[in-house]
């Protein structure tokens, strides 16, 4: 089973919002192996320059050394046909373009995209992981 995070699911989880528990069990999950979680390193930059808005730069900076060291997230870095699939999904529907690589990595392997995001209901057919 895979499934997709977005930017909505992880500041949840790092600022320690009611979404915690359920994204420490889809991690906890990962980590055994029970499941495939996977970001797009839009969505990772994404929560990198709110982290460092909100906490500083030393946050944000200690964030993407965990997503690459002990975070048990497959980090997807864009392909162009990714980003052209994005720009459609964006000109589309009323997301943000950063939720649009979300929506798109979800749909592109087959996967449920774990978000609270209330624009991304907006998406028919999209498969979502509910923390809202």
């Amino acid at each position: 089973m895979r499934k997709v995070l977005d930017a909505w699911a992880i500041l949840a989880w790092l600022e320690g919002q009611a979404a915690r528990p359920a994204v420490d069990a889809l991690l906890e999950s990962a980590s055994r192996g029970d499941i495939e979680v996977y970001m797009n390193m839009i969505n990772a930059g994404e929560v990198y320059y709110q982290l460092a808005r909100r906490r500083g730069m030393d946050q944000a900076e200690e964030f993407l050394e965990d997503l690459d060291s002990s975070l048990p997230i497959k980090t997807i870095v864009p392909s162009r046909a990714l980003i052209i699939k994005a720009a459609q999904t964006k000109s589309k529907y009323p997301v943000s373009y950063a939720d649009a690589f979300a929506v798109e990595t979800a749909v592109g392997l087959s996967a449920a995209l774990v978000t609270g995001d209330p624009e991304l209901r907006a998406i028919p057919g999209l498969k979502l992981e509910w923390l809202g």
